[in-house]
């Protein structure tokens, strides 16, 4: 088997006479790891939610495990966001809470109410599949404009290059991020490991960058190896939220509605020295 401290080397390597010309002062490299579709099993859900790191773990609504999992992840400090099944191009079947092109405006509005409500201590929402609905531009307004009247932010998963949902979700002056990489839509190591490298090489050049991945027993394995050795590389992991500030320095998330100070006066969390990579909430 290939160490991450192996192949994490070789990356090290490559971008060590830019790192070492960079100013003191440059902001320390930081990810945001999304884990989607937590809830199904409750074991894989249980490993992720025990990471002593800070992921942004995102459930499926009316899943068999998301409140007892919800609530466990809250309890250990994690992020919590809805993941909201969307409409695929394919036409795949979505469960619970699913939103199409071919609902009213209404029932789109009333279904994602009924989904943000059933997820305890959700501060965001990111599209489950969607690579049909994220490109229309109406159906994506009527859902901004429920997340609008209150304090969450939105993370368009980019599972279609057409995509406008970051953009709706901005005209709304919703806080909004993109996916920037697929850690394991194909499970192997090898794979993982390819996507986290790039992953990292992105957030060096960048400053920031945001992952997506689930619930897999080969991505948990490699987080488990590959994470401990991220304090090291001088890498720093956050929430999704701490990554925003980070990229909004001296904003408040929710400045303009009153309902967001209950997000905003919370500490976003991020790894540092400390041996359990987890500031307090």
């Amino acid at each position: 088997m290939i160490k991450p401290l192996l192949v994490l080397a070789a990356l090290w390597t490559g971008v060590a006479l830019s790192m070492a010309a960079r100013a003191e002062d440059s902001p320390q490299p930081t990810i945001a790891i999304i884990i989607d579709d937590m809830g199904n099993q409750y074991e894989p859900g249980l490993a992720l939610v025990e990471l002593p790191y800070p992921l942004t773990l995102s459930f499926l609504p009316q899943r068999p495990y998301t409140q007892q999992l919800s609530q466990l992840a809250h309890e250990a400090g994690k992020e919590i966001m809805l993941h909201a099944p969307m409409e695929t191009a394919r036409g795949l079947g979505l469960g619970y809470g699913a939103l199409t092109s071919g609902m009213s405006e209404q029932e789109i509005k009333r279904t994602l109410m009924r989904t943000l409500n059933d997820i305890p201590y959700v501060m965001g929402v990111n599209n489950h599949m969607g690579s049909h609905l994220t490109q229309q531009t109406q159906v994506m307004a009527w859902l901004m404009e429920v997340l609008r009247e209150y304090p969450y932010y939105f993370v368009d998963s980019r599972t279609s290059a057409q995509t406008v949902a970051q953009r709706v979700a901005l005209e709304h002056r919703i806080p909004s991020l993109s996916r920037d990489v697929f850690l394991d839509h194909e499970q192997n190591w090898e794979f993982v490991d390819q996507q986290f490298k790039r992953l990292l090489d992105i957030a060096h050049k960048q400053g920031t960058a945001i992952a997506i991945g689930h619930p897999h027993e080969v991505t948990i394995r490699y987080l488990r190896e590959a994470l401990p050795q991220l304090d090291e590389a001088g890498i720093r992991i956050a929430t999704v939220s701490a990554l925003w500030h980070i990229r909004h320095p001296g904003q408040i998330m929710f400045a303009d509605r009153n309902a967001g100070q209950r997000l905003a006066e919370r500490q976003p969390s991020y790894s540092d020295s400390n041996p359990k990579h987890q500031s307090p909430n």
